[in-house]
């Protein structure tokens, strides 16, 4: 079934088609989600969140872009409101603690090893959230989620060469960050 198809058959109340658009995009959506929160259940529940806002919105999608495209755009943005509100951000602290615990408890590994892949980790999650919004986005959705700069900046609603400059300073600004640590 195609995009158009399966969309018709959702606005016509088809529910197999709505779980056929779930079950095609949804490990995208939750990825997405989780590069900006770093968090299995909070993606999961953002992730859910996308979707009911599709269901209710899909009449207004008008096939400009592709509906992968759609969803990306809509995705990025629940994370980034999710990450500003007072919830996303106490989750962030609870999650810091949280990980401290779990490397601690974690046989698998040298616990030296695993506490130092630990920290870089997380100094590469707290490095791209100081990011600017638009490079922390453009970043994600081209390492992360592999994107290409196009379609980056269909979801962006920008132009080519502003995903090329938001991504340079991006990875300009990281260095900088990394230089300074």
């Amino acid at each position: 079934m195609g995009e158009k198809e399966m969309i018709k058959a959702i606005l016509k109340g088809d529910q197999k088609a709505f779980k056929l658009l779930v079950d095609t995009y949804q490990l995208m959506v939750v990825n997405t989600c989780y590069a900006f929160v770093h968090d299995q259940d909070e993606a999961e529940d953002i992730a859910q969140d996308v979707f009911i806002q599709v269901f209710e919105s899909l009449s207004t999608f008008r096939f400009q872009s592709k509906l992968s495209t759609w969803l990306y755009k809509i995705a990025v943005n629940r994370s980034i409101n999710h990450c500003k509100s007072p919830r996303g951000r106490a989750i962030k602290v609870d999650i810091e603690s949280w990980k401290q615990q779990e490397v601690a408890l974690s046989p698998e590994m040298p616990q030296q090893q695993l506490l130092e892949e630990q920290e870089q980790l997380e100094l590469l999650h707290r490095s791209i959230d100081r990011l600017p919004e638009n490079q922390r986005t453009a970043l994600i959705l081209n390492k992360y989620e592999e994107l290409s700069y196009k379609e980056i900046a269909e979801i962006m609603g920008t132009t080519l060469s502003s995903v090329e400059s938001l991504l340079f300073r991006a990875k300009s600004n990281l260095e900088k960050i990394f230089n300074t640590k």
